[in-house]
């Protein structure tokens, strides 16, 4: 595997503009073009499409009651509450911004938006890591335009969630581990050192760097050890039959070290504060002393499969009545379990407060296990995968002033022509970006056991490549667990999509 960084064989491989005296390189005139088309496109949504989201209002709480009363905390029944309900990364964010230029809504957008401009030329860097040697500059000029005019990502830079801050800090993380895995081991990884001959950063280095992103990562989505689950493995296997394979065991210690070291602060907070260890948020975003509905969750897990459907059911506890007549029918396996659950809602719409008693859980989740008894490969298997899929091609128009829907066609057509084209342009992008990734794949694929030309291009760094898919494989597999099947939270994996686009080889 060729040894050095992506960014010394971008360098190296940058060809000079003929006729240009001045030293300006054409991946320069690129990046140069790319930075502005990147800003205009996330200024446009800024400015004229920002978005909403009921999350929103939590972290800038978070964030001004830290800046103005030194507490992390919430405001419930006039007192000042500490919590955990959140991990600080992106409320620390926020209040950072608002040091800096002013509490606005419209500052904190206008700096994630430069913040994504940084995602896309870390896409490039990612691109340029996998690729073979002969081919890293045109990859990473490709990725680095797919990032720069992807609606997706431009799309959430327009509304307050951690969305931006996790997406910029896993792809630094990944482009961190795609290096350092695609190094040559038994030479440079197991010495353990963090520069090498020429100053430059070792694998070793690169994989502690990667790790301590991932923590920093963490601190804004509970969710990313998974990166660094997958990425720990990776590594070991990488370098089992090196002849320094103690010194991988303890580099892979290492790297988990390095990845505690930004949650270490939090940690102690929550020992002290909350009297609890407590790492990252607790599992169902439950304020102290709050009940949560795990039967229900149970019960919806059986059954819920599209991410409307959340809103017809699991968002609505606690802030207003449910109809079961909103439901699916596949939420009901016969009249009787209908009327069960019926009048378990009608128990729910009368209550004072609106929420779920611990008696009524435990019935949800009698009628969860009845259910799955009934039907394992339903609640295993068919609704899993249906979430996942909901997860990556649902049109990701919930941010944007239109409701999103495609079906039927004609009716909707006549109700808003913008609303359907907008709305089918997203569905179909959704899916010409994970089919041509796919194709990416394949091709590097076939480029490594193609003989000659690959001894001419170099070959591609397979280890890298293997490690991001089964990044995404385990991350949407966790995902499908999740309650809510929301599409925001793939959006930190679109810079692996981007990146196995730009590796299409002809």
């Amino acid at each position: 595997m060729n040894k050095l960084p992506a960014a010394q064989s971008l360098g190296r491989e940058a060809t000079m503009i003929p006729g240009g005296g001045s030293g300006v390189t054409a991946l320069r005139i690129h990046a140069f073009l790319a930075i502005i088309v990147a800003l205009g496109l996330r200024l446009l949504f800024v400015l004229r499409f920002p978005g909403s989201a009921g999350d929103s209002d939590l972290y800038l709480q978070l964030a001004r009651n830290w800046s103005d009363h030194h507490v992390y905390g919430l405001w419930l029944n006039g007192y000042l509450v500490p919590t955990d309900l959140r991990t600080p990364g992106y409320p620390a964010f926020l209040a950072g911004v608002a040091l800096l230029l002013g509490r606005s809504v419209r500052a904190i957008l206008l700096s994630q938006a430069v913040l994504d401009v940084l995602t896309c030329f870390l896409t490039a860097a990612l691109a340029a890591a996998l690729a073979p040697a002969g081919l890293r500059r045109r990859s990473s000029i490709i990725a680095l335009w797919l990032a720069a005019t992807c609606p997706f990502l431009a799309n959430y830079s327009a509304v307050v969630l951690t969305e931006t801050l996790v997406t910029v800090l896993a792809t630094a993380a990944m482009c961190c581990f795609a290096l350092a895995l695609g190094a040559d081991f038994t030479a440079e990884f197991t010495a353990l050192k963090f520069l090498d001959q020429q100053k430059h950063a070792t694998p070793f280095a690169l994989a502690l760097l990667g790790a301590f992103f991932t923590g920093l990562a963490t601190l804004v989505r509970p969710e990313m050890p998974l990166l660094l689950a997958v990425a720990a493995p990776a590594f070991v296997l990488r370098g089992w039959k090196a002849p320094g394979a103690r010194k991988m065991i303890f580099a892979v210690a290492a790297i988990c070290a390095v990845f505690l070291i930004p949650l270490l602060p939090w940690a102690g907070r929550n020992r002290v504060t909350l009297k609890k260890v407590q790492f990252i948020a607790p599992r169902y975003a439950n304020l102290p002393g709050e009940y949560a509905p795990v039967g229900y969750y149970a019960w919806t897990a059986t059954w819920l499969e599209r991410y409307r459907d959340a809103y017809l059911s699991l968002w609505k506890i606690g802030e207003e009545p449910v109809d079961i007549n909103d439901l699916p029918p596949g939420a009901f396996d016969s009249p009787a379990e209908k009327a069960h659950i019926a009048d378990l809602f009608c128990e729910y719409n009368d209550s004072a407060d609106l929420d779920i008693s611990p008696e009524m859980d435990r019935q949800f989740a009698q009628i969860a296990r009845e259910r799955t008894r009934r039907h394992p490969l339903r609640t295993y298997v068919s609704v899993p995968f249906q979430r996942a899929l909901s997860i990556w091609f649902t049109p990701r128009t919930e941010l944007m002033d239109i409701d999103g829907k495609f079906w039927p066609l004609r009716e909707q057509w006549q109700d808003s022509h913008a609303n359907v084209l907008i709305t089918g342009s997203f569905a179909v992008l959704g899916y010409l970006y994970v089919g041509l990734a796919l194709g990416g794949v394949w091709m590097v694929w076939r480029h490594a056991t193609a003989g000659e030309s690959s001894d001419l291009l170099g070959r591609p760094n397979l280890w890298g490549i293997g490690f991001l898919l089964a990044y995404l494989l385990v991350r949407t597999a966790f995902l499908t667990t999740v309650e809510a099947p929301e599409p925001r939270y793939v959006l930190s994996c679109y810079p692996v999509v981007l990146a196995f686009i730009a590796l299409r080889i002809k």
